[in-house]
């Protein structure tokens, strides 16, 4: 079955953002209420991060934790939406997590690409990974116990700056980094990498399922960078090194 939803789907990953003219106006447009199926039948993912945040600046963990988006993010999410309208990419439906920088980000694209008369989903399916008891600490301090729990280094600054180049270098993955994080989380919250991979898959098939049956289309996802990467870890032919 999975097969056979995931053959009615083309996914487009959006690392780069291109600007175009505001069209000014745009808020005022009629909410769409007829599906525009797609020629052939297919659900198209456009599946993006969310723009830059306080936390993200600040170089604190966030998962669950949420932090609003900085001017750069602001502007990231925005240029992404020229970018969208000078493609001439519109959407049939548009969906994030429950976050509040996923959520900014999705509308702000949808407004700058005059995708307006959409209304925006959200689940709680989307997040990123949960971190526990690291969910706003230092990314150093984190990722760095992690790096100390995998051999990597004896002291946090030693690990912190060994555990990248290790997952570069193929010595670890990003299923092993959340795993060393979830066993040092005093929490019990604190997610591995198949947890957050499956309740992604599952909501994106979901979302196929339910679109396909419509005919198809394109559908915009706004989520985060681990449960991006930890969606289509086992979709492509590339391995889950890092995020």
């Amino acid at each position: 079955m999975q097969k056979m939803i995931m053959q009615k789907i083309a996914a487009a990953l959006f690392a780069a953002f291109a600007g175009a003219a505001l069209i000014a106006g745009c808020a005022s447009a009629p909410p769409k209420s007829v599906w525009s199926p797609s020629n052939d039948g297919s659900v198209a993912f456009y599946v993006t991060r969310h723009g830059r945040t306080m936390f993200n600046t600040a170089r604190r963990a966030q998962g669950w934790s949420d932090t609003p988006l900085t001017p750069a993010g602001v502007e990231a999410a925005e240029q992404l939406g020229k970018g969208l309208k000078a493609r001439g990419i519109t959407f049939n439906a548009a969906w994030s997590s429950d976050s509040g920088r996923a959520r900014e980000t999705a509308r702000l694209a949808l407004e700058n690409s005059g995708d307006t008369g959409i209304v925006l989903e959200e689940t709680k399916n989307f997040r990123e990974s949960c971190f526990g008891s690291y969910e706003g600490d230092t990314d150093e301090n984190m990722w760095g116990n992690a790096g100390i729990h995998l051999g990597l280094g004896n002291t946090v600054e030693e690990a912190y700056g060994a555990i990248f180049g290790a997952m570069m270098a193929g010595h670890c993955t990003m299923p092993d980094v959340l795993g060393a994080v979830k066993s040092i989380d005093t929490t019990g919250l604190a997610e591995d990498y198949h947890t957050v991979k499956t309740r992604m898959q599952n909501q994106l098939i979901e979302l196929a399922e339910e679109y396909a049956e419509k005919g198809g289309g394109n559908i915009l996802i706004v989520a985060h960078g681990i449960s991006i990467l930890a969606m289509i870890s086992d979709w492509t032919d590339e391995q889950p090194q890092g995020g």
